[in-house]
């Protein structure tokens, strides 16, 4: 059983910028993953936020684009989530994910079976 622990979120005014960590316990049993990135807000659905598959493909939601960027290390089985130009509308827990067998990347959360416990991103204005 493959465990997540996220890391790096934390308080930021708007503008401002954090690197979030996802540190694997364990190496998947498939080679055909994708890791992903999902958010919280109080009372709101989650969402996807950013996914990269096997090959190092990454996608984005919209409302991220152009200030986020996944990436990962597999020598170190850590996924990485840099977001910059913080927005208060940001503030979440954010939520590390995995989905083995899943060939191409997607932001739906009902794809994925592992789950890290959450790290809480606060932006102020």
């Amino acid at each position: 059983q493959v465990q997540l622990v996220e890391s790096g979120g934390g308080s930021v005014q708007a503008g401002g910028s954090l690197r979030l960590s996802c540190a694997a316990s364990s190496t998947f049993t498939s080679t055909t993953y994708c890791m992903a990135w999902f958010r919280q807000a109080p009372g709101k659905e989650r969402e996807g936020v950013a996914v990269i598959d096997s090959g190092g493909n990454a996608k984005y939601a919209d409302s991220v684009k152009g200030r986020f960027t996944i990436s990962k290390d597999n020598a170190k089985n850590t996924l990485y989530l840099q977001m910059n130009s913080l927005k208060p509308e940001d503030t979440a827990m954010y939520y590390c994910a995995a989905g083995v067998g899943l060939r191409i990347g997607s932001l739906y959360a009902h794809l994925y079976n592992y789950w890290g416990q959450g790290t809480q991103v606060t932006v102020s204005s």
